[in-house]
């Protein structure tokens, strides 16, 4: 007969366990980094303090947050290839953000307002000289 050990601090009731507190600026990075990763939209990037930034598809949008309690309003600022039906390029974007920012945190995101920045054409060509042939 065997007799197992007695555990040695005893198990704390589920509602005593405290609670995770996330900062508002990881609610943000998470946004941002959602929207760049699972979406088609961009940011800004390079430059010092605002200026001579450029336009890149590449680059994670701009996000803030307001908290209260465990519900989140979001401002996203964003940047998006052109031409694209931007209303629903938009809503595709909102929609995405809530779920996922609501399933990695926690928290309840209400409202996605989305700023669209700048409109980024398809490359060109550079026109320059041709050889003749």
């Amino acid at each position: 007969m065997s007799i197992s050990p007695a555990p040695l601090h005893p198990a704390a009731d589920v509602n005593d366990r405290g609670e995770t507190v996330l900062a508002r600026r990881v609610l943000e990075k998470t946004a941002s980094q959602v929207a760049r990763d699972e979406t088609f939209a961009g940011g800004s990037s390079g430059g010092f303090l605002g200026i001579g930034t450029r336009a890149d598809l590449s680059a994670r949008p701009d996000a803030t947050v307001e908290l209260a309690g465990n519900a989140a309003s979001l401002k996203v600022t964003v940047g998006l290839p052109y031409p694209m039906p931007l209303r629903q390029a938009t809503e595709q974007l909102r929609r995405r953000i809530t779920e996922r920012v609501t399933a990695l945190t926690g928290v309840q995101v209400k409202q996605v307002d989305i700023t669209v920045s700048w409109l980024k054409p398809p490359q060109r060509e550079k026109r320059g000289r041709r050889k003749l042939q």
